[in-house]
């Protein structure tokens, strides 16, 4: 039997009607079904699946973001054209197996023995001998060896030109078609388990029993009744968040316009959240604790949930999917960066949000998450830089495990460097900056730093702004200079005992000389004095805000290109003398000793003042820092109820069984013909035949030459 491409032919009266049978029907359309939904697989694989929508417009922007949105590529598995296309697979595979199931029976009980001694000659594996033995003789003979050696054997008689002759035919190895069979019902049976496990049924509940997606907010016991799926629905898949000490029994099932909720048959409590992590911050084991109370009858069933170790109550699994926050309390202090602000706390929830009030500006700070641990890397990398060492750098891993001859990378020195908060400070148009900052101070470069996060949009990565810590670890003498700065009163007697300490001999007429200059250069790093910075004549000319942009600005306009260098040595010098200065007098000023003249004094100055700088462009009046937290763990189950699983299990199965068959059982069929040829005697004509071509048919076929006809190697 041969495999045809060609589909299922009926005879019927509408010509269209027939085509289509036989379209469906085809192997052609089949594979080509299966190439669809191959491409599909792939697009979902590379495109995250039911994400919001923001996300999308970031990644691919706006005009694409629709187009995709348009063909349900954000959500592949459940779109309808995705089912459309498994559906008219189920159907066009099973009728490739209806129509050739028949073809295969027949085929295991014929033998073919009907062949005619010219046919045997074309065979690619043929051998003709005399035998010194009657043909009836050597046809019983050549079928006793045959079915000695497992092979199926049938003898038929007819007439020849010298007589009675007989032809021996035999097969083996007919398993190989149970192997085609098995292969197309694994995929239909997969496509059924898919179809029974995917969003079919719960779109049909949306398109018949009236049920829509919720797209509002608000507790979930509130939900109206049509956005919920009854907790006999025959088939979901959702998930389930449970903080730690709480009980949930609702589900959230995504859908592209919104959210169903599932009613569950129990409640899931969880006791204890466990986590443990790798050295380089990864979690390496997540699992939860909980307790199963059924709502029918009130039994308590306790199970310890881990990733790839379900439990099942009722029918449904509950895996361990990831976890999340599940509402630390988080006590947060503000402090000014750009405002003379007093500093203050703010407490509130991760996921949460308070209101500020800044003057006649109004901002929402959105408590939007909290990290105690952060693994990150401290090999010659910017921490500053927002590296995360935890991303995956294939290049980097693979170099890394080169000879030493090609080795680029160097071993990474991995530290957690404490908790760190993430926020988002909103304004009353709704935009809104993240910042993400560290609760406790890191060393950089022989410095200890605050690093203070921000990004305008989640496609781009953190900068960070790095704040000195004083000799206490905090930040409060970076906090007390930058309030001197904005003080014209501090920043003036600041300049007068600069110039006065500056100048020896008391020579009044340089100490006003050097006044003039400190003052300048201090009011242009306090943004008191705005200048513009000279770039391209064609772009409108840009106001620098303050810092060392003004500074050099000002050096620009105002002195030669000759001379720029040296001028800017000794104006960096008066500026970092007079914010010395200013920092002793904003000590005084708080009841504190003076700085001593010292090395750890002087980094301290060192990066106050580039910290300065960077924050006249830091786009919020205040930072807030995590002064105290109290973590509380949730845990996100995936619920699932999958009665076609079993069945997929099943089409796995028989696909293992059909490969197998197919690739390692060969088909083959052995033909004798025996006519008489004299008294005692007989001519034999042997022919073989394997669906593949291979060297073990060639030497089995030598083999049956010499056990069949009695020809010598």
């Amino acid at each position: 039997m041969t495999v045809s491409t060609q589909g299922m032919q009926v005879n019927i009266g509408s010509r269209a009607l027939s085509a289509l049978v036989e379209l469906l029907s085809s192997m052609r359309f089949a594979i080509s079904l299966l190439t669809v939904i191959c491409i599909a697989s792939v697009i979902g694989t590379v495109i995250k699946q039911h994400e919001p929508f923001n996300n999308y417009v970031n990644q691919f922007g706006p005009f694409w973001a629709d187009v995709f949105a348009s063909a349900h590529l954000y959500s592949v598995y459940s779109a309808w054209w995705f089912l459309l296309i498994l559906a008219f697979l189920v159907t066009s595979t099973s009728l490739c197996i209806a129509r050739n199931t028949p073809k295969i029976f027949a085929d295991f009980k014929t033998f073919k023995e009907n062949v005619r001694e010219q046919s045997l000659k074309a065979f690619p594996n043929r051998a003709e001998q005399a035998l010194n033995e009657t043909a009836e003789g050597a046809a019983n003979r050549i079928g006793q060896t045959l079915l000695g050696a497992g092979w199926k054997v049938k003898l038929q008689s007819r007439p020849s030109a010298g007589g009675t002759g007989w032809m021996v035919a035999a097969k083996k190895g007919t398993a190989n078609k149970i192997g085609y069979l098995a292969a197309h019902s694994a995929i239909v049976l997969v496509c059924i388990g898919g179809l029974l496990d995917g969003d079919l049924m719960v779109r049909g509940q949306t398109w018949f029993n009236g049920k829509t997606p919720f797209t509002g907010g608000g507790l979930i016991a509130d939900v109206p009744a049509q956005h919920r799926l009854s907790p006999s629905n025959p088939t979901f898949r959702g998930n389930l968040l449970v903080t730690e000490g709480t009980t949930a029994g609702t589900a959230i099932l995504a859908q592209p316009e919104g959210v169903l909720l599932q009613d569950l048959p129990f409640s899931v409590e969880l006791k204890k959240f466990v986590v443990e992590y790798y050295e380089t911050g990864m979690p390496k084991l997540f699992a939860s604790d909980i307790v199963i109370h059924d709502h029918e009858t009130g039994e308590a069933k306790e199970a310890r949930v881990e990733v790839n170790h379900p439990a099942s109550h009722r029918g449904i699994n509950i895996y361990q999917s990831s976890f999340d926050d599940g509402g630390s309390k988080v006590t947060l202090q503000a402090l000014p960066l750009n405002s003379p602000t007093k500093p203050f706390e703010v407490t509130g929830t991760i996921g949460s949000s308070a209101p500020l009030s800044n003057g006649d500006e109004q901002l929402t700070l959105e408590f939007t998450g909290l990290r105690v641990i952060n693994v990150e890397n401290f090999s010659g990398t910017d921490l500053g830089s927002g590296t995360d060492v935890r991303k995956v750098d294939l290049r980097t891993a693979i170099e890394s495990r080169l000879g030493s001859g090609h080795k680029t990378v160097t071993e990474k020195v991995l530290r957690n460097v404490g908790p760190s908060i993430t926020y988002k400070l909103r304004d009353g148009a709704g935009q809104a900056v993240e910042y993400h900052n560290y609760m406790l101070p890191v060393e950089i470069d022989g410095a200890r730093v605050y690093l203070l996060g921000l990004r305008e949009t989640p496609a781009e990565p953190i900068r960070y702004l790095r704040v000195p810590a004083d000799r206490e670890d905090s930040l409060q003498d970076f906090v007390r200079l930058r309030a001197a700065l904005d003080d014209p009163a501090m920043r003036e007697l600041a300049v007068q005992r600069y110039a006065l300490s500056a100048v020896e001999g008391g020579r009044v007429e340089l100490a006003d000389a050097l006044q003039g200059s400190a003052a300048r250069a201090m009011a242009l790093f306090a943004g008191a004095e705005r200048i513009d910075i000279l770039g391209n004549a064609d772009l409108p000319p840009q106001t620098a805000k303050g810092g060392l942009p003004a500074v050099s600005a000002f050096l620009e306009a105002n002195v030669p290109a000759a001379e720029r260098e040296r001028a800017s040595d000794v104006l960096v010098r008066i500026l970092n003398g007079s914010l010395f200065e200013l920092m002793q007098i904003s000590r005084e000023r708080a009841g504190l000793a003076p700085l001593p003249r010292d090395e750890v004094t002087q980094t301290f100055m060192t990066n106050a003042v580039l910290s300065l700088s960077d924050a006249f462009y830091y786009p919020a009046p205040m930072t807030f820092q995590l002064k105290d937290f109290e973590h509380v763990q949730a845990s996100v189950f995936q619920v699932a109820r999958a009665p076609g699983q079993n069945i997929v299990y099943l089409g796995c199965l028989l696909l293992i069984v059909g490969v197998f068959a197919m690739l390692y059982v060969r088909e083959r069929r052995v033909w004798v013909w025996l006519a008489p040829a004299g008294e005692g005697s007989s001519q034999a004509s042997m022919a073989l035949s394997s669906n593949r071509k291979t060297m073990e048919a060639d030497e089995e076929f030598e083999t049956l030459k010499r056990q069949l006809l009695k020809v010598q190697a």
